[in-house]
């Protein structure tokens, strides 16, 4: 199975900060899996998020894209990415159709695959009927999902999502989920970030666990259960992120 994501002791420091944002960072994400990448707030997660899609530069450290390096071939890496941020940022002016064209005209997706995939998402989502409407008088929700069909036109191979349930409603949730799932069996992978760990443990085939900007384990839920004890997945993150203190030799332990 190969590599969609490979990053290699990635390490950011923020300017005029002594302490790293994230340190030593390592792990990768296969084809066709789901990945969650777990932990309390501010443990870097967003930070690692922004440095793989470009939005950030990083100190020290490899990102790969399908191949790709980030740094070498910035352009080929970025085409392989969707990504929905924690912010939801969008163009107010627009409507949903001229952001779903937009976004559709800057990763070169043809007319056909644009108005079908637009189509099934702007229904999915709800979205049909005010799809002519400027995206500035959507609510906060609303606005979330179209960031979503954005990053879903091109149909990524690495699909990016930081925080992706926070302000949804219900049934918009278990859209959004469904379609995480259905993307990595066509053969595509979805990296999403999450302090909700009933989300996580219901969710992901493998799971990273970082806090203080440091990977404190990686593996699937089975290898993390047998690590544990077979107890729950709450349990064990309160363990390691609230529990005493690990040494560096410690953390290496949880490491697979």
């Amino acid at each position: 199975m190969n590599n969609i994501l490979t990053i290699t002791n990635l390490s950011k420091k923020y300017k005029g900060n002594e302490r790293y944002s994230v340190k030593d960072l390592s792990f990768e994400v296969k084809e066709g899996e789901l990945f969650a990448f777990l932990g309390p707030n501010g443990a870097g997660k967003s930070t690692t998020i922004k440095c793989i899609t470009g939005a950030l530069p990083y100190t020290e450290g490899n990102i790969k894209i399908c191949g790709h390096d980030l740094h070498e071939n910035p352009i080929e890496a970025k085409r392989n990415i969707g990504y929905v941020p924690d912010n939801h940022f969008t163009y107010d002016t627009m409507t949903a159709l001229e952001y779903i064209n937009f976004m559709s005209d800057i990763y070169g997706v043809g007319v056909n695959d644009r108005k079908s995939r637009g189509d099934k998402y702007l229904q999915l989502f709800g979205l049909a009927d005010v799809s002519g409407k400027p995206i500035g008088s959507y609510s906060h929700g609303m606005k979330q999902k179209i960031c979503v069909i954005g990053a879903l036109i091109h149909n990524p191979k690495l699909w990016i999502l930081d925080e992706p349930l926070t302000g949804l409603d219900p049934q918009s949730a278990y859209n959004l989920k469904e379609l995480m799932r259905e993307h990595c069996k066509e053969g595509n992978s979805v990296l999403f970030s999450s302090h909700i760990i009933e989300v996580v443990e219901k969710l992901c085939d493998r799971l990273a666990i970082i806090d203080k900007g440091s990977l404190l384990i990686s593996g699937s839920m089975d290898e993390i259960r047998a690590k544990n004890d077979d107890n729950s997945l709450e349990e064990f993150f309160l363990s390691v992120t609230q529990g005493e203190t690990l040494a560096e030799g410690e953390k290496e332990d949880f490491k697979f």
